[in-house]
Protein backbone atom coordinates (compact mmCIF):
# COMPACT_ATOMS: atom_id res chain seq x y z
CA UNK A 1 0.00 0.00 0.00
CA UNK A 2 2.73 2.54 0.75
CA UNK A 3 4.46 1.58 -2.54
CA UNK A 4 0.99 2.30 -4.59
CA UNK A 5 0.20 5.52 -2.51
CA UNK A 6 4.27 6.74 -3.58
CA UNK A 7 3.34 5.74 -7.13
CA UNK A 8 0.49 7.36 -7.63
CA UNK A 9 1.85 10.43 -5.38
CA UNK A 10 4.56 10.60 -8.42
CA UNK A 11 2.71 10.17 -10.93
CA UNK A 12 0.25 13.33 -9.87
CA UNK A 13 3.62 15.28 -9.22
CA UNK A 14 5.38 14.36 -12.53
CA UNK A 15 1.90 15.60 -14.33
CA UNK A 16 1.43 18.72 -12.05
CA UNK A 17 5.11 19.51 -13.25
CA UNK A 18 4.03 19.67 -17.13
CA UNK A 19 0.92 21.85 -16.37
CA UNK A 20 3.56 24.16 -14.38
CA UNK A 21 5.76 24.36 -17.57
CA UNK A 22 2.99 24.60 -19.69
CA UNK A 23 1.97 27.95 -18.17
CA UNK A 24 5.17 28.76 -17.29
CA UNK A 25 5.32 29.37 -21.71
CA UNK A 26 2.14 31.50 -21.27
CA UNK A 27 2.82 33.55 -18.26
CA UNK A 28 6.33 33.32 -17.15
CA UNK A 29 7.98 31.35 -14.14
CA UNK A 30 7.69 34.52 -12.32
CA UNK A 31 4.09 34.86 -12.63
CA UNK A 32 2.83 31.60 -13.08
CA UNK A 33 -0.89 31.00 -10.81
CA UNK A 34 0.44 27.65 -9.91
CA UNK A 35 3.71 28.90 -8.23
CA UNK A 36 1.72 31.60 -5.85
CA UNK A 37 -1.43 29.34 -5.20
CA UNK A 38 -1.53 30.38 -1.58
CA UNK A 39 -0.60 34.15 -2.10
CA UNK A 40 -3.74 34.07 -4.54
CA UNK A 41 -5.65 32.11 -1.83
CA UNK A 42 -4.90 35.19 0.33
CA UNK A 43 -5.38 37.51 -2.44
CA UNK A 44 -9.05 36.47 -2.99
CA UNK A 45 -9.31 36.42 1.14
CA UNK A 46 -8.74 40.16 1.10
CA UNK A 47 -11.17 40.45 -1.80
CA UNK A 48 -13.78 39.10 -0.05
CA UNK A 49 -13.25 40.78 3.08
CA UNK A 50 -13.31 44.57 1.15
CA UNK A 51 -16.39 43.45 -0.60
CA UNK A 52 -17.84 41.92 2.28
CA UNK A 53 -17.94 44.95 4.51
CA UNK A 54 -19.25 47.18 1.62
CA UNK A 55 -21.82 45.13 1.52
CA UNK A 56 -22.67 44.70 5.17
CA UNK A 57 -22.85 48.90 4.87
CA UNK A 58 -25.58 48.56 2.75
CA UNK A 59 -26.88 45.07 3.91
CA UNK A 60 -31.03 45.79 5.89
CA UNK A 61 -30.21 43.16 8.54
CA UNK A 62 -33.77 41.69 8.64
CA UNK A 63 -35.70 39.12 6.92
CA UNK A 64 -37.80 41.35 5.11
CA UNK A 65 -35.39 43.86 4.03
CA UNK A 66 -32.15 41.49 3.21
CA UNK A 67 -33.26 40.76 -0.16
CA UNK A 68 -34.26 44.30 -1.18
CA UNK A 69 -30.81 45.73 0.08
CA UNK A 70 -28.58 43.31 -2.16
CA UNK A 71 -31.16 42.94 -4.78
CA UNK A 72 -31.24 46.64 -4.87
CA UNK A 73 -27.47 46.41 -5.83
CA UNK A 74 -28.37 45.64 -9.61
CA UNK A 75 -29.70 49.31 -9.75
CA UNK A 76 -26.97 51.36 -8.43
CA UNK A 77 -26.02 53.48 -11.77
CA UNK A 78 -22.58 52.42 -13.84
CA UNK A 79 -23.29 48.72 -12.90
CA UNK A 80 -20.97 49.35 -9.60
CA UNK A 81 -23.50 47.32 -7.46
CA UNK A 82 -23.62 44.29 -10.04
CA UNK A 83 -19.62 45.04 -10.12
CA UNK A 84 -19.74 44.72 -6.11
CA UNK A 85 -21.56 41.64 -5.68
CA UNK A 86 -19.84 39.74 -8.67
CA UNK A 87 -16.07 40.67 -6.94
CA UNK A 88 -17.57 39.14 -3.58
CA UNK A 89 -19.31 36.09 -5.07
CA UNK A 90 -16.51 35.20 -7.79
CA UNK A 91 -13.82 36.15 -5.17
CA UNK A 92 -14.95 32.82 -3.19
CA UNK A 93 -15.23 30.72 -5.76
CA UNK A 94 -10.83 31.85 -6.63
CA UNK A 95 -10.29 31.43 -2.76
CA UNK A 96 -11.84 27.25 -2.95
CA UNK A 97 -10.08 26.90 -6.16
CA UNK A 98 -6.69 28.14 -5.27
CA UNK A 99 -6.80 26.58 -2.01
CA UNK A 100 -7.68 23.36 -3.39
CA UNK A 101 -4.99 23.48 -5.86
CA UNK A 102 -2.66 24.42 -3.02
CA UNK A 103 -3.73 21.71 -0.96
CA UNK A 104 -3.31 19.31 -4.01
CA UNK A 105 0.34 20.56 -4.70
CA UNK A 106 1.35 20.35 -0.98
CA UNK A 107 0.69 17.18 -0.97
CA UNK A 108 2.28 15.97 -4.13
CA UNK A 109 5.23 17.72 -2.91
CA UNK A 110 5.19 15.67 0.18
CA UNK A 111 5.01 18.42 2.41
CA UNK A 112 2.49 17.14 4.79
CA UNK A 113 5.44 15.53 6.72
CA UNK A 114 8.16 15.57 8.58
CA UNK A 115 9.01 19.67 10.29
CA UNK A 116 6.11 20.72 7.42
CA UNK A 117 3.31 18.90 9.53
CA UNK A 118 2.60 22.02 11.38
CA UNK A 119 1.87 24.03 8.61
CA UNK A 120 -0.75 21.38 7.00
CA UNK A 121 -2.76 20.52 10.74
CA UNK A 122 -3.07 23.61 10.79
CA UNK A 123 -4.06 24.22 7.53
CA UNK A 124 -6.89 21.45 6.94
CA UNK A 125 -9.35 23.36 9.63
CA UNK A 126 -9.37 26.60 7.62
CA UNK A 127 -10.67 24.40 4.89
CA UNK A 128 -13.82 24.04 6.86
CA UNK A 129 -13.73 27.70 7.77
CA UNK A 130 -14.09 28.55 4.11
CA UNK A 131 -16.96 26.45 3.13
CA UNK A 132 -18.56 27.31 6.43
CA UNK A 133 -18.45 31.03 5.97
CA UNK A 134 -19.34 30.59 2.06
CA UNK A 135 -22.46 28.42 2.92
CA UNK A 136 -23.66 31.15 5.05
CA UNK A 137 -23.29 34.07 3.17
CA UNK A 138 -25.99 32.59 0.75
CA UNK A 139 -28.43 32.39 3.92
CA UNK A 140 -27.93 36.51 3.93
CA UNK A 141 -29.34 36.99 0.94
CA UNK A 142 -32.50 35.14 2.00
CA UNK A 143 -33.83 34.39 -1.68
CA UNK A 144 -34.90 31.32 -2.80
CA UNK A 145 -31.03 29.85 -3.38
CA UNK A 146 -30.81 31.08 0.76
CA UNK A 147 -33.34 29.36 1.38
CA UNK A 148 -32.48 25.87 -0.24
CA UNK A 149 -28.49 26.25 1.61
CA UNK A 150 -30.17 26.84 5.02
CA UNK A 151 -32.86 23.95 5.01
CA UNK A 152 -30.46 21.71 3.28
CA UNK A 153 -27.82 22.69 6.26
CA UNK A 154 -30.64 21.82 8.52
CA UNK A 155 -31.09 18.52 7.58
CA UNK A 156 -27.67 17.70 6.98
CA UNK A 157 -27.03 18.41 10.75
CA UNK A 158 -29.97 17.48 11.88
CA UNK A 159 -28.44 13.64 11.04
CA UNK A 160 -26.47 13.97 14.25
CA UNK A 161 -28.38 13.26 17.00
CA UNK A 162 -27.43 15.72 19.27
CA UNK A 163 -28.31 18.62 16.84
CA UNK A 164 -31.22 16.51 15.47
CA UNK A 165 -34.85 18.56 16.27
CA UNK A 166 -33.92 22.01 17.40
CA UNK A 167 -32.00 23.71 14.82
CA UNK A 168 -34.41 21.41 12.21
CA UNK A 169 -37.32 23.23 13.62
CA UNK A 170 -36.57 26.59 12.67
CA UNK A 171 -36.43 26.05 8.89
CA UNK A 172 -40.09 23.58 9.26
CA UNK A 173 -42.37 26.92 10.10
CA UNK A 174 -42.34 29.79 8.59
CA UNK A 175 -42.91 31.83 11.64
CA UNK A 176 -39.94 30.23 12.77
CA UNK A 177 -37.69 32.27 10.58
CA UNK A 178 -37.08 35.92 12.03
CA UNK A 179 -34.59 38.96 12.26
CA UNK A 180 -33.55 37.04 15.87
CA UNK A 181 -32.16 33.74 13.45
CA UNK A 182 -31.58 36.32 10.46
CA UNK A 183 -28.72 37.76 13.28
CA UNK A 184 -27.29 34.30 13.53
CA UNK A 185 -26.78 34.15 10.18
CA UNK A 186 -24.96 36.99 10.08
CA UNK A 187 -22.55 35.94 12.58
CA UNK A 188 -21.81 33.12 11.08
CA UNK A 189 -21.27 34.78 7.88
CA UNK A 190 -18.82 37.72 9.55
CA UNK A 191 -17.63 35.71 12.69
CA UNK A 192 -16.12 32.66 10.72
CA UNK A 193 -13.86 34.69 8.62
CA UNK A 194 -12.41 35.78 11.78
CA UNK A 195 -11.31 32.54 13.01
CA UNK A 196 -9.97 32.16 9.78
CA UNK A 197 -7.96 35.21 9.80
CA UNK A 198 -6.84 33.55 13.03
CA UNK A 199 -5.61 30.28 11.70
CA UNK A 200 -4.02 31.88 8.88
CA UNK A 201 -1.80 33.83 11.41
CA UNK A 202 -1.25 30.07 12.97
CA UNK A 203 -0.86 28.15 9.56
CA UNK A 204 1.84 30.85 8.54
CA UNK A 205 4.32 30.77 11.84
CA UNK A 206 6.70 28.84 10.82
CA UNK A 207 7.27 30.06 7.51
CA UNK A 208 9.61 33.83 6.92
CA UNK A 209 8.88 36.35 4.33
CA UNK A 210 5.18 35.07 3.66
CA UNK A 211 3.65 36.08 0.39
CA UNK A 212 -0.14 37.69 1.52
CA UNK A 213 -0.21 38.89 -1.96
CA UNK A 214 0.96 37.33 -5.75
CA UNK A 215 3.16 39.80 -7.89
CA UNK A 216 1.98 42.47 -9.10
CA UNK A 217 1.10 42.05 -12.79
CA UNK A 218 -0.43 38.64 -11.65
CA UNK A 219 -2.76 40.74 -8.88
CA UNK A 220 -4.15 43.15 -11.40
CA UNK A 221 -4.59 39.82 -13.69
CA UNK A 222 -6.76 38.27 -11.52
CA UNK A 223 -8.76 41.14 -9.85
CA UNK A 224 -9.26 42.22 -13.50
CA UNK A 225 -10.70 38.88 -14.53
CA UNK A 226 -12.83 38.99 -11.64
CA UNK A 227 -14.15 42.09 -12.08
CA UNK A 228 -14.81 41.02 -15.92
CA UNK A 229 -16.77 37.86 -14.85
CA UNK A 230 -18.82 39.72 -12.25
CA UNK A 231 -20.24 42.26 -15.28
CA UNK A 232 -20.29 39.59 -18.03
CA UNK A 233 -21.80 36.80 -15.76
CA UNK A 234 -23.71 39.29 -12.96
CA UNK A 235 -24.56 37.29 -9.88
CA UNK A 236 -29.05 37.79 -9.72
CA UNK A 237 -31.18 37.38 -6.84
CA UNK A 238 -33.64 34.26 -7.22
CA UNK A 239 -37.20 35.37 -5.60
CA UNK A 240 -37.34 35.73 -2.46
CA UNK A 241 -37.48 33.55 0.45
CA UNK A 242 -40.82 31.57 1.10
CA UNK A 243 -40.71 28.55 3.56
CA UNK A 244 -43.98 27.66 2.43
CA UNK A 245 -42.82 26.49 -1.17
CA UNK A 246 -40.00 24.44 -2.38
CA UNK A 247 -37.59 26.24 -5.04
CA UNK A 248 -38.02 24.95 -8.33
CA UNK A 249 -35.41 26.22 -10.27
CA UNK A 250 -31.83 27.63 -9.00
CA UNK A 251 -28.61 28.13 -10.60
CA UNK A 252 -26.75 26.56 -7.60
CA UNK A 253 -23.04 27.23 -7.32
CA UNK A 254 -21.66 24.41 -7.42
CA UNK A 255 -17.73 25.20 -6.18
CA UNK A 256 -19.01 26.48 -3.12
CA UNK A 257 -22.51 24.73 -2.67
CA UNK A 258 -21.89 20.95 -4.13
CA UNK A 259 -22.53 19.38 -0.59
CA UNK A 260 -26.37 19.96 -0.94
CA UNK A 261 -26.71 18.18 -4.39
CA UNK A 262 -24.74 15.60 -3.38
CA UNK A 263 -26.86 14.98 -0.07
CA UNK A 264 -29.95 14.68 -2.05
CA UNK A 265 -28.55 13.11 -4.80
CA UNK A 266 -27.19 9.99 -1.97
CA UNK A 267 -28.24 10.60 1.39
CA UNK A 268 -27.07 12.86 4.95
CA UNK A 269 -25.23 9.44 6.16
CA UNK A 270 -22.88 9.24 3.13
CA UNK A 271 -22.11 13.01 2.93
CA UNK A 272 -21.23 12.85 6.58
CA UNK A 273 -19.10 10.10 6.08
CA UNK A 274 -17.82 11.29 3.30
CA UNK A 275 -16.74 14.41 4.83
CA UNK A 276 -15.64 12.77 8.07
CA UNK A 277 -13.22 10.48 6.24
CA UNK A 278 -11.78 12.81 3.87
CA UNK A 279 -11.19 15.11 7.73
CA UNK A 280 -9.62 12.14 9.55
CA UNK A 281 -7.47 11.36 6.38
CA UNK A 282 -6.13 14.76 5.76
CA UNK A 283 -4.81 15.27 9.50
CA UNK A 284 -3.90 11.42 9.58
CA UNK A 285 -1.47 12.12 6.45
CA UNK A 286 1.51 13.83 8.42
CA UNK A 287 1.51 10.82 10.60
CA UNK A 288 1.49 8.35 8.13
CA UNK A 289 5.08 5.97 7.80
CA UNK A 290 7.76 8.49 6.15
CA UNK A 291 10.99 8.75 4.65
CA UNK A 292 13.98 9.40 6.39
CA UNK A 293 14.49 13.11 7.41
CA UNK A 294 17.28 14.83 6.57
CA UNK A 295 20.25 16.05 8.71
CA UNK A 296 19.52 19.51 10.29
CA UNK A 297 21.89 22.42 9.90
CA UNK A 298 24.93 22.26 12.55
CA UNK A 299 26.46 25.38 14.31
CA UNK A 300 30.11 25.41 14.56
CA UNK A 301 30.71 28.26 17.48
CA UNK A 302 34.11 28.43 16.62
CA UNK A 303 33.72 29.67 12.95
CA UNK A 304 30.40 31.62 13.72
CA UNK A 305 30.80 35.28 13.93
CA UNK A 306 27.25 35.97 14.64
CA UNK A 307 26.49 38.31 11.09
CA UNK A 308 22.65 36.58 11.37
CA UNK A 309 22.93 36.18 7.66
CA UNK A 310 21.83 32.66 7.97
CA UNK A 311 19.27 34.16 10.09
CA UNK A 312 17.71 36.64 7.53
CA UNK A 313 18.26 34.03 4.76
CA UNK A 314 16.41 30.46 6.65
CA UNK A 315 12.54 30.39 4.83
CA UNK A 316 11.41 28.29 7.80
CA UNK A 317 12.30 30.75 10.91
CA UNK A 318 14.74 27.90 12.05
CA UNK A 319 17.70 29.63 12.83
CA UNK A 320 17.91 32.13 15.96
CA UNK A 321 20.67 34.10 17.65
CA UNK A 322 21.36 33.55 20.84
CA UNK A 323 24.52 34.95 23.21
CA UNK A 324 27.83 33.82 21.87
CA UNK A 325 28.96 31.06 24.45
CA UNK A 326 32.49 33.23 24.76
CA UNK A 327 30.75 35.80 26.33
CA UNK A 328 32.34 38.49 24.28
CA UNK A 329 30.37 41.33 24.49
CA UNK A 330 28.17 42.56 20.95
CA UNK A 331 28.61 38.81 19.95
CA UNK A 332 25.61 36.18 19.54
CA UNK A 333 25.47 32.61 17.73
CA UNK A 334 23.34 30.98 15.45
CA UNK A 335 21.17 28.64 16.65
CA UNK A 336 19.19 26.05 14.88
CA UNK A 337 16.30 24.54 15.81
CA UNK A 338 15.47 21.10 14.82
CA UNK A 339 12.11 21.23 14.82
CA UNK A 340 11.81 23.87 12.05
CA UNK A 341 15.09 22.78 10.23
CA UNK A 342 14.06 21.01 6.83
CA UNK A 343 17.42 20.19 5.59
CA UNK A 344 18.07 22.53 2.75
CA UNK A 345 21.45 24.14 3.45
CA UNK A 346 20.58 27.69 2.38
CA UNK A 347 22.08 29.23 5.43
CA UNK A 348 25.07 27.47 4.84
CA UNK A 349 25.18 29.01 1.36
CA UNK A 350 24.54 32.20 3.05
CA UNK A 351 27.15 31.67 5.71
CA UNK A 352 30.62 34.29 4.67
CA UNK A 353 32.77 31.44 6.00
CA UNK A 354 33.83 30.31 3.25
CA UNK A 355 35.45 33.12 0.78
CA UNK A 356 37.89 32.48 -1.52
CA UNK A 357 41.12 33.74 0.16
CA UNK A 358 41.21 31.32 3.56
CA UNK A 359 43.86 29.50 3.67
CA UNK A 360 43.29 26.94 5.55
CA UNK A 361 43.50 23.40 4.13
CA UNK A 362 39.98 22.53 5.48
CA UNK A 363 37.06 24.83 4.56
CA UNK A 364 35.06 25.01 8.08
CA UNK A 365 32.02 27.12 8.19
CA UNK A 366 30.21 29.07 10.61
CA UNK A 367 27.11 26.39 9.46
CA UNK A 368 27.09 23.70 7.54
CA UNK A 369 25.16 20.38 6.49
CA UNK A 370 26.64 17.15 8.03
CA UNK A 371 25.12 15.10 4.97
CA UNK A 372 26.69 17.75 2.29
CA UNK A 373 29.64 19.61 3.99
CA UNK A 374 30.47 22.79 2.36
CA UNK A 375 34.12 21.53 2.84
CA UNK A 376 33.63 17.94 1.22
CA UNK A 377 31.80 19.82 -1.73
CA UNK A 378 35.33 22.13 -2.29
CA UNK A 379 37.33 19.29 -1.92
CA UNK A 380 35.22 17.79 -4.73
CA UNK A 381 34.88 20.27 -7.12
CA UNK A 382 38.65 20.27 -7.07
CA UNK A 383 39.12 16.87 -7.49
CA UNK A 384 36.92 16.69 -10.54
CA UNK A 385 38.84 19.81 -12.15
CA UNK A 386 41.95 18.03 -11.71
CA UNK A 387 40.64 15.31 -13.46
CA UNK A 388 38.91 16.89 -15.94
CA UNK A 389 41.22 16.41 -19.52
CA UNK A 390 39.16 18.97 -21.28
CA UNK A 391 41.31 22.57 -22.58
CA UNK A 392 38.83 24.56 -21.30
CA UNK A 393 36.33 22.71 -18.78
CA UNK A 394 33.00 23.99 -17.01
CA UNK A 395 31.72 23.46 -13.96
CA UNK A 396 27.69 23.08 -13.66
CA UNK A 397 26.34 23.41 -9.81
CA UNK A 398 22.83 22.36 -9.76
CA UNK A 399 19.88 21.35 -7.11
CA UNK A 400 18.94 18.10 -6.05
CA UNK A 401 15.39 19.25 -6.78
CA UNK A 402 15.91 20.69 -9.74
CA UNK A 403 17.20 19.70 -13.43
CA UNK A 404 18.78 16.17 -13.53
CA UNK A 405 22.52 16.62 -14.04
CA UNK A 406 22.91 13.66 -14.82
CA UNK A 407 21.63 14.79 -17.98
CA UNK A 408 24.86 16.40 -18.84
CA UNK A 409 26.98 13.24 -18.74
CA UNK A 410 26.04 12.02 -22.44
CA UNK A 411 28.56 12.36 -25.46
CA UNK A 412 29.81 15.64 -26.40
CA UNK A 413 29.51 17.04 -22.92
CA UNK A 414 33.04 15.56 -21.41
CA UNK A 415 34.15 18.89 -20.23
CA UNK A 416 31.22 18.75 -18.02
CA UNK A 417 32.35 18.90 -13.95
CA UNK A 418 28.96 18.77 -12.09
CA UNK A 419 28.35 19.48 -8.54
CA UNK A 420 24.61 18.56 -7.07
CA UNK A 421 23.85 20.31 -4.02
CA UNK A 422 20.64 19.78 -1.77
CA UNK A 423 19.52 23.27 -2.90
CA UNK A 424 20.71 26.06 -5.33
CA UNK A 425 20.77 28.63 -2.07
CA UNK A 426 23.24 25.84 -0.38
CA UNK A 427 25.83 27.53 -3.24
CA UNK A 428 28.19 30.10 -1.26
CA UNK A 429 29.01 32.72 -4.00
CA UNK A 430 32.60 31.83 -3.44
CA UNK A 431 32.12 28.66 -5.41
CA UNK A 432 32.38 30.18 -8.42
CA UNK A 433 35.45 31.77 -8.10
CA UNK A 434 37.13 28.77 -6.31
CA UNK A 435 35.92 27.50 -9.81
CA UNK A 436 37.59 29.66 -11.72
CA UNK A 437 40.76 29.53 -9.71
CA UNK A 438 40.73 26.00 -10.32
CA UNK A 439 40.90 26.02 -14.00
CA UNK A 440 36.98 26.03 -14.87
CA UNK A 441 36.19 28.42 -18.57
CA UNK A 442 33.24 28.73 -16.99
CA UNK A 443 30.47 28.28 -14.18
CA UNK A 444 26.56 27.37 -14.48
CA UNK A 445 24.51 28.07 -11.76
CA UNK A 446 21.71 26.10 -12.50
CA UNK A 447 18.52 26.58 -9.68
CA UNK A 448 14.70 25.90 -9.63
CA UNK A 449 12.52 28.23 -11.80
CA UNK A 450 11.32 31.33 -10.52
CA UNK A 451 8.81 30.54 -7.48
CA UNK A 452 9.16 26.70 -7.99
CA UNK A 453 11.91 26.20 -5.13
CA UNK A 454 11.59 23.29 -3.05
CA UNK A 455 12.56 25.44 -0.13
CA UNK A 456 10.88 28.72 -0.90
CA UNK A 457 13.52 31.37 -1.84
CA UNK A 458 16.16 29.11 -2.57
CA UNK A 459 16.25 30.27 -6.13
CA UNK A 460 16.06 33.92 -5.08
CA UNK A 461 18.52 33.90 -2.72
CA UNK A 462 21.20 32.58 -5.40
CA UNK A 463 19.75 35.00 -8.13
CA UNK A 464 20.50 38.38 -5.63
CA UNK A 465 23.66 36.79 -4.64
CA UNK A 466 25.33 36.10 -7.83
CA UNK A 467 24.41 39.94 -8.82
CA UNK A 468 25.33 41.15 -6.01
CA UNK A 469 22.00 42.51 -4.44
CA UNK A 470 22.75 39.77 -1.21
CA UNK A 471 25.35 39.10 0.99
CA UNK A 472 27.49 37.55 0.50
CA UNK A 473 27.70 38.34 -2.69
CA UNK A 474 29.66 37.31 -6.07
CA UNK A 475 32.53 40.14 -6.47
CA UNK A 476 32.21 42.10 -9.14
CA UNK A 477 35.53 41.14 -11.13
CA UNK A 478 33.80 37.41 -11.30
CA UNK A 479 30.63 38.75 -12.25
CA UNK A 480 31.19 38.45 -16.11
CA UNK A 481 31.08 35.92 -19.30
CA UNK A 482 31.94 33.10 -17.61
CA UNK A 483 29.24 33.01 -15.16
CA UNK A 484 25.74 31.65 -15.94
CA UNK A 485 22.78 31.42 -14.05
CA UNK A 486 19.37 29.52 -15.53
CA UNK A 487 16.46 28.50 -13.65
CA UNK A 488 15.77 25.05 -14.68
CA UNK A 489 13.28 22.88 -12.42
CA UNK A 490 12.37 19.28 -12.69
CA UNK A 491 11.82 18.47 -16.55
CA UNK A 492 13.72 21.13 -17.97
CA UNK A 493 16.76 19.37 -18.59
CA UNK A 494 16.92 20.76 -22.40
CA UNK A 495 16.75 24.23 -20.56
CA UNK A 496 19.90 23.21 -18.67
CA UNK A 497 21.55 21.92 -21.56
CA UNK A 498 21.23 24.87 -23.73
CA UNK A 499 22.64 27.23 -20.71
CA UNK A 500 25.39 25.01 -20.92
CA UNK A 501 26.30 25.33 -24.80
CA UNK A 502 25.52 29.19 -24.25
CA UNK A 503 28.33 29.38 -21.65
CA UNK A 504 30.47 27.16 -23.94
CA UNK A 505 29.95 29.48 -27.06
CA UNK A 506 30.93 32.33 -24.73
CA UNK A 507 34.18 31.26 -23.41
CA UNK A 508 35.57 29.40 -26.14
CA UNK A 509 36.65 33.11 -27.87
CA UNK A 510 37.66 34.39 -24.62
CA UNK A 511 41.50 34.23 -23.75
CA UNK A 512 43.18 32.16 -21.50
CA UNK A 513 44.46 34.63 -18.90
CA UNK A 514 41.61 37.31 -17.33
CA UNK A 515 41.18 39.16 -14.22
CA UNK A 516 41.46 35.97 -12.44
CA UNK A 517 44.50 33.72 -13.38
CA UNK A 518 43.49 30.23 -15.19
CA UNK A 519 44.41 27.00 -13.33
CA UNK A 520 46.32 28.80 -10.17
CA UNK A 521 47.09 26.06 -7.74
CA UNK A 522 44.58 26.36 -5.08
CA UNK A 523 46.68 28.02 -1.71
Amino acid sequence: MPEHTASLRQHGLNGWRWLERGLDASFGSALNPMRHLGAIGMLAFWLLAASGIVLYIVLDTSVTGAWRSIDGLSKVPLQLGVLLRGLHRYAGDALVLAMGAHLLREWLHGHERGVRRFPWLTGVPLIGFVFVSAIGGFWINWDQLGQFSAVATAEWLGALPMLATPLARNFLVADSVGDRLFSLFIFVHLGVPLLLLFGLWFHIQRLTRVAVLPPRALALGLVATLALLALVWPVRSAPPADLSQVPALLQIDWLLLWLHPLMYATSTGFTWALVGTAAVLLLALPFLPQPARAAVAVVDPANCNGCQRCFADCPYAAVTMVPHPNQRIGRTLAQVDSDLCVGCGICAGACPSSTPFRSALQLVTGIDMPQRPIGALRTQLQRDLAANTAARPLVVFGCDHGARTASLAGAGQADVSVCSLLCAGQLPPSFVEYALRDGAAGVVVAACREGGCEFRQGERWTAERLSGMREPHLRQAARDERVELVFAGPGDEARLDAAVQRLRQRVQPLAVERDLPHRMPHV
